[in-house]
């Protein structure tokens, strides 16, 4: 299990998170909802180790992740998909795949993975060889979750991984999500499309202004008035 507790983190003078507590139970989908500067993507960055903490502890299995360099976390089985998908646009769908993989020295198993991203996404496979700054913004979001997945992480963390896609696109990358967590892969999501995201969670958490002020099972934030209100443009009635 991921677990974060008390966790602090400041940019500039200026406090991000304040005491947050947040679990991540093996083999769940747990969303993280909330306004555009609440902290959301901080949190995934402080885990990843890009982020450096004030005070607070993160650790997954009993072990600590805070002060550990980006590469150890990664190897203990945490991978990110980032915001904007950030694919090498140079190299080709298959080249960033491998990059995935760059701490793994199984080539076997790498060439296996490689074929397990391409059953998930068929159409990386039709353009293996095609150059990742000329795929569609959608193509884009299926080779960076692929490019994660070539980690073979436990936790997959996916940080907006609908920002500005087609809704039909959206539609497929949630449930690619579910299909990956149904493969053993736990996730921690982080969506501004709070009705897909609530749809797909088996945990949520609302976070405001560097707090968590809501939690509960998908299902229930989903019902609640105040957030149907605050992120699903639901009105009172």
């Amino acid at each position: 299990m991921l677990k974060i507790k008390d966790l602090h983190v400041s940019y500039g003078g200026i406090r991000a998170l304040r005491g947050v507590d947040l679990e991540v139970p093996d083999g769940k989908i747990v969303t993280l909802i909330g306004a555009n500067g609440a902290g959301k993507s901080t949190m995934l960055r402080t885990i990843s180790g890009l982020v450096k903490a004030d005070s607070g502890s993160i650790t997954y299995n009993d072990k600590e992740l805070l002060g550990m360099p980006i590469n150890k976390v990664l190897e203990e089985g945490i991978a990110q998909v980032p915001e904007g998908r950030r694919v090498f646009p140079d190299m080709t769908v298959l080249e960033n795949l491998k990059i995935g993989a760059y701490l793994r020295k199984d080539k076997a198993e790498i060439e296996k993975d490689i074929q397990w991203v391409y059953s998930l996404f068929p159409r990386l496979e039709e353009r293996s060889w095609q150059l990742a700054g000329t795929l569609s913004g959608g193509e884009q979001q299926m080779l960076a979750v692929g490019r994660a997945l070539m980690s073979r992480p436990k936790v997959l963390m996916m940080d907006e991984p609908s920002l500005g896609l087609a809704p039909l696109v959206v539609q497929g990358i949630f449930d690619i999500i579910r299909t990956i967590n149904e493969q053993g892969v736990t996730v921690l999501l982080i969506e501004q499309n709070a009705n897909m995201a609530l749809k797909v969670a088996d945990i949520a958490y609302v976070l405001e202004t560097g707090e968590i002020t809501k939690t509960g099972t998908g299902a229930e934030l989903l019902a609640d008035e105040s957030i149907k209100e605050a992120y699903l443009g639901k009105k009172k009635k």
